[in-house]
């Protein structure tokens, strides 16, 4: 007789991953998390219209920034911010009013705006943008910075360390003005940090492309394209690009001010 399988005791999910008796890569811990695509949950943000945000990591898990996926469908809108707003686009057309000026931005396209700035951000069609906001802390005798708008592709890659397998791209000027750095990291498949970093500032990440092993902790995971990590001061951390196709994230970290600031 032949045999039937039976039905699975699992159902996709909206984003089309399955879930089984509640099993989830998602990871929370004191110093680090790890959020993956089933675990996202979607919800507005005052002033949003046509979009949702799933925030991925805020002062309630003890950051201190604010990092999110903004999703807008055709026509939908950012809301406002009070302090500096950084976006990279991930998916589809966005459109930015400020200063007086129209920009559009695609994939790869990213700006940032100072805190005094009002911007209007929109989509022309379905869309997804990382952002990142900041209170901005004013160093003595230092401008505050200015709008930037440009995209990755017009930032140079530089090796990591002297390894060519492993390139920066430094997305944020590098002076006294930012308070925070934005970069993209891509590696090649096998290669890894050159050692395990353990530092006082603080990362949000986002994972754009490909997969590997990140050490949080005492912990390893697996990650890939989608997942975020946010990791504490002083977390030890470590990653390594595995599978056939380089791996690509976002990451963020504060820069260029005092630890007792």
């Amino acid at each position: 007789m032949a045999h039937t399988p039976e039905k699975p005791a699992f159902a996709p999910g909206k984003d089309g991953t399955k879930h089984h008796l509640g099993h989830t890569r998602t990871s929370l811990h004191a110093d680090h998390a790890l959020l993956t695509p089933d675990s996202f949950v979607r919800a507005p943000l005052p002033g949003m219209k046509n979009a949702t945000a799933i925030v991925h990591t805020a002062p309630a898990m003890g950051a201190a920034f604010t990092q999110y996926t903004a999703e807008f469908e055709t026509g939908g809108e950012l809301g406002p911010c009070v302090s500096q707003r950084f976006l990279f686009v991930l998916d589809g057309e966005i459109c930015v009013l400020a200063s007086g000026k129209n920009y559009a931005l695609q994939p790869g396209g990213y700006a940032f705006f100072p805190v005094a700035l009002t911007e209007r951000v929109s989509a022309p069609k379905s869309s997804r943008i990382a952002v990142i906001e900041k209170k901005y802390q004013p160093l003595e005798g230092v401008r505050a910075p200015s709008i930037l708008i440009s995209e990755e592709s017009a930032a140079a890659p530089q090796p990591f360390m002297g390894d060519d397998s492993l390139a920066v791209r430094m997305l944020l000027p590098d002076d006294s003005s930012h308070d925070f750095a934005v970069n993209t990291m891509l590696y090649q498949p096998g290669a890894t940090l050159p050692m395990v970093e353990s530092h006082v500032m603080e990362h949000g990440l986002l994972m754009l492309e490909g997969e590997g092993i990140y050490r949080l902790g005492n912990s390893w995971y697996p990650v890939a394209a989608g997942d975020f990590i946010w990791m504490a001061p002083y977390c030890p951390q470590w990653f390594g690009a595995l599978g056939k196709v380089p791996a690509k994230y976002l990451i963020y970290k504060p820069w260029n001010r005092h630890p007792l600031e």
